[in-house]
């Protein structure tokens, strides 16, 4: 591949190489192996323990069934993107986040996520956004948020994911893929403390309203305080939370 070009003044310019190598089978195994490990390592709640979360290199090998070499690579890259650290004679540690840098992620997930509502109140249809009310109708009076932390958490956590979605921003959906993990494990931790379910779905109900009206300005400030609420909230009780 090559070549030249010409230009106004007549001068040849070389066009861009284009350099590519053939990939190696252990090579489609090591991505494989990295996309396996790292969705079994989003859907883990790692907040859920004190206790530090390991993970066994032959395990993953066997229940994956792929060699130990590309689990090594993937986990090398997984390393590098911070979600894993290998501890030598202990295993594979699931990094979790201290208060500092779990406050700093919440805050950045407001901005993208009030982001990602500026989108969708713009282009998504009606019957798309009917999808985040659905998520919040099973609650009320009968079934309130706090007497069904379980339901609750679990639909709140998807009405946020939902909101990223409905932007349909690949970039944004990237950017908030390595934050999920934390400020999803927290919310989960702390959506049953101090009442804070019960705020959160009148939020919720808030934020769908103005979703709904097509309300642009409103909806992406409510979205933003709403988020930047869980990080005061962590600022305030981060040491209890983190022991």
């Amino acid at each position: 591949m090559g070549g030249t070009t010409g230009t106004k003044g007549g001068t040849a310019r070389a066009k861009p190489e284009v350099i590519l190598s053939r990939i190696q089978p252990e090579e489609s195994f090591k991505l494989k192996a990295y996309a396996a490990l790292k969705a079994a390592i989003m859907k883990m709640d790692i907040y859920g323990t004190p206790d530090p979360v390991m993970l066994d290199e032959r395990e993953i090998s066997e229940r994956i069934g792929v060699s130990r070499t590309p689990i090594r690579e993937a986990v090398a890259m997984l390393e590098q993107d911070g979600f894993l650290r290998a501890v030598p004679r202990r295993g594979i540690l699931v990094v979790k986040r201290n208060k500092r840098e779990i406050i700093e992620m919440v805050q950045a997930w407001a901005a993208l996520e009030s982001m990602a509502v500026r989108l969708l109140t713009q282009s998504a249809s009606n019957e798309e956004i009917a999808r985040l009310r659905d998520l919040m109708r099973a609650f009320g009076d009968d079934h309130r948020p706090d007497e069904h932390l379980t339901d609750y958490s679990s639909a709140n956590l998807e009405f946020h994911q939902t909101i990223i979605g409905l932007a349909k921003s690949t970039v944004l959906a990237d950017m908030t893929d390595n934050l999920l993990l934390h400020v999803r494990g927290i919310r989960a931790l702390t959506i049953g403390r101090h009442d804070r379910a019960k705020r959160s779905i009148a939020d919720h109900l808030a934020i769908i309203d103005a979703i709904e009206k097509r309300d642009t300005e409103r909806a992406e400030r409510l979205s933003r305080e709403h988020t930047l609420g869980l990080a005061a909230y962590v600022e305030a009780h981060g040491d209890e939370i983190f022991g």
